[in-house]
C-alpha cells in the first residue's frame, strides 16, 4: 500500500442493535470479499457489528452477576459463527462492541468458535476503561453526580469511549477487536484512523469518518429499513432487506452502498434520514473523537444504491466523556384483558375507572388499545378527552411502577378480578411484572477515565498491552 495514496477503506455493517437480524453479516461478507478482489493493491475491509443501547448493558450486567462467564451479547455466536472463517481467511477485520459488560468473555467465546471452526485462532484485542461501575469508582462518580448517587443500586456505570484505542489494537495487530461501551460512530472511525494513519486531532478527517460511522450503525435503517412508509416511501424487498457498505476515502469523505442481491435500497433520502438520526444539534454532534458539524453537509446519488456524503466538517473533541448510571428503580406492572363486540370500549373505560378505584395508591398508565393508546399520555388526558368513539374491538392495558414488589403485584391480581369483578365480556387477561431500570447521565474529565486495549491470543494468554489512552 502506498502510504502517500492509500486505497478506500470498506467497512460493512452487519447488525444496528442487540436483536438485530442474525443473517445479515453472510451478505455483507460476501460483498466486501468480491470488492477486495476486484479493488486496488492495499485495500482493507473490516466488518462491524454494533449491538448496544442505553439499557443493553445493565440487562447484561445483570446477567454477568447470575454467570461470571455471561454479559456478552446473547446473539454473538449466531451473528459471527457463520462468517468468522470466512473473515479470517480473506483478510476481513472484525470491530464490534458485542462485548458488553463481559468483554474478555467475549473474547473466550470467540476463540471456541474459532477452534469449532477449525480456523486459526485470531488475534484479539479487547478494549477496555468504559466500565465504571465497580464500587471503588463510586466515589468518582459521585463528584459529578452529587446527593443524587446516594442510595442508588446501581447495576451500571460505563463512559462512552472513542475511537483511539480500537485504531492502537489495529495497529499492533489485532483481527478482532472487543468492545463494551464505545460510542457507535467509533467502531468506524478506529479502523479509519489506523488504515490512513490519522493522528487523534485530524478533526476535518475525523468528523467525516464519524459521519460515515453514524450512516452504518444502525444497520438496514440507511438501506430502508426503518424508512418504508408505504404508499408514501415504499420500499422494494424489505423482507430481505440489505445491510450498509461504506468505501471511506483518505480524506474521510465516504459513499454508501449495501449488499449486493439483498432487498431495500440506498437513496439520498435513506441517507438524509439517517444523516439527521439522534443528531441534536447538526452543526455540533458530539462524540468522544470529535465535534461533527453537517451544518454544510451534501448527499448525492454515485450510482444504483450509492450515496456520496460531502461536506462534512470536524471540530476539536469534547475534553469530558458522557457517562450513563443505570440503577434500579423498582418494579413495573402491566395488564391486559380484553374487550369486544356492541359497546366494547364502554365496558374497556369502565373496567379502567374501576381499577383506578380499587388501586388508588398507584398511579395508572390506561391505554385503549385500537381506540387511544400509542398517542396518549402518562396522566391520562388523552384519554379522558376523547369520548367513547364506539370502538369495538379493544385491548385495555393498564400499567404502574412502584418501589415496593408486594404493591405493584396488586395490579396483576385486580386485572385478573375483572374477569368476574368487572364487565360483561373481558378475557384473554395477561399480566407481567418487571424490575425497572432507571438511568442517570454525567460528565467525566477525560482524563479520569484512562482506556487502552490488551491482546488475547485464543486461549488468553495475555500478550503486550497499550494503557492509558485518553
Amino acid at each position: 500500500m502506498n502510504p502517500t495514496n492509500p486505497p478506500p477503506l470498506l467497512i460493512g455493517c452487519a447488525a444496528g442493535f442487540s436483536g438485530d437480524r442474525t443473517d445479515a453479516a453472510g451478505p455483507v461478507v460476501d460483498t466486501l470479499i468480491a470488492r477486495l478482489a476486484a479493488g486496488p493493491a492495499g485495500q482493507r475491509a473490516f466488518l462491524i457489528f454494533e449491538t448496544l443501547a442505553e439499557r443493553t448493558l445493565a440487562l447484561a450486567q445483570l446477567r454477568r452477576r447470575a454467570d461470571p462467564d455471561a454479559g456478552y451479547e446473547p446473539l454473538l455466536d449466531a451473528m459471527l459463527r457463520p462468517v468468522l472463517a470466512r473473515c479470517l481467511a480473506n483478510d476481513i477485520r472484525i470491530v464490534s462492541n458485542f462485548g458488553a459488560a463481559n468483554p474478555r468473555a467475549a473474547a473466550r467465546h470467540i476463540a471456541r468458535i474459532a477452534r469449532e471452526l477449525g480456523a486459526p485462532l485470531p488475534r484479539i484485542a479487547v478494549v477496555e476503561g468504559d466500565d465504571l461501575s465497580a464500587p471503588q469508582q463510586r466515589a468518582l462518580l459521585r463528584e459529578q453526580l452529587g446527593e443524587r448517587i446516594d442510595g442508588l443500586r446501581i447495576v451500571s456505570a460505563n463512559a462512552y469511549i472513542g475511537a483511539e484505542p480500537i485504531a492502537a489494537a489495529l495497529d499492533a495487530g489485532a483481527q478482532i477487536v472487543v468492545c463494551g461501551r464505545v460510542a457507535d460512530p467509533s467502531l468506524a472511525v478506529g479502523p479509519a484512523m489506523s488504515h490512513f494513519g490519522w493522528r487523534a486531532d485530524d478533526w476535518e478527517k475525523l468528523g467525516r469518518a464519524t459521519m460515515a460511522g453514524h450512516l452504518l450503525e444502525c444497520g438496514a435503517q440507511v438501506c430502508g429499513g426503518y424508512f418504508a412508509d408505504p404508499g408514501f416511501k415504499d420500499v422494494p424487498g424489505l423482507e430481505n432487506v440489505g445491510f450498509p457498505i461504506a468505501e471511506i476515502q483518505s480524506d474521510g469523505s465516504c459513499t454508501v452502498g449495501k449488499s449486493e442481491g439483498s432487498g431495500g435500497f440506498v437513496t439520498e433520502a435513506t441517507v438524509k434520514e439517517q444523516l439527521l438520526y439522534e443528531v441534536h444539534d447538526p452543526e455540533a454532534y458530539l462524540t468522544p473523537d470529535v465535534i461533527a458539524d453537517i451544518g454544510d453537509a451534501e448527499v448525492h446519488a454515485a450510482g444504483t444504491d450509492r450515496v456520496a456524503l460531502t461536506g462534512v466538517r470536524g471540530h476539536a473533541r469534547p475534553t469530558h466523556y458522557k457517562v450513563n448510571v443505570c440503577h434500579e428503580g423498582g418494579w413495573l406492572a402491566e395488564g391486559e384483558i380484553s374487550y369486544a363486540g356492541p359497546r366494547a370500549e364502554a365496558r374497556a373505560r369502565l373496567a379502567a375507572e374501576v381499577l383506578r378505584s380499587r388501586l388508588g395508591s398507584l398511579k395508572l398508565r390506561v391505554d385503549l388499545i385500537g381506540a387511544v393508546s400509542i398517542l396518549a399520555d402518562d396522566a391520562g388526558r388523552a384519554l379522558a378527552a376523547t369520548p367513547d368513539g364506539g370502538a369495538r374491538d379493544i385491548r385495555l392495558r393498564v400499567a404502574a411502577t412502584h418501589d415496593d414488589r408486594a404493591e405493584a403485584e396488586r395490579l396483576g391480581r385486580e386485572v385478573m378480578a375483572l374477569y368476574t369483578c368487572g364487565p360483561a365480556g373481558g378475557g384473554g387477561v395477561r399480566s407481567t411484572l418487571t424490575p425497572r431500570l432507571n438511568t442517570i447521565s454525567c460528565l467525566l474529565p477525560r482524563e479520569a477515565v484512562p482506556v487502552g486495549f490488551e491482546m488475547v491470543e485464543g486461549a488468553l494468554s495475555t500478550a503486550p498491552s497499550a494503557k492509558g489512552i485518553q
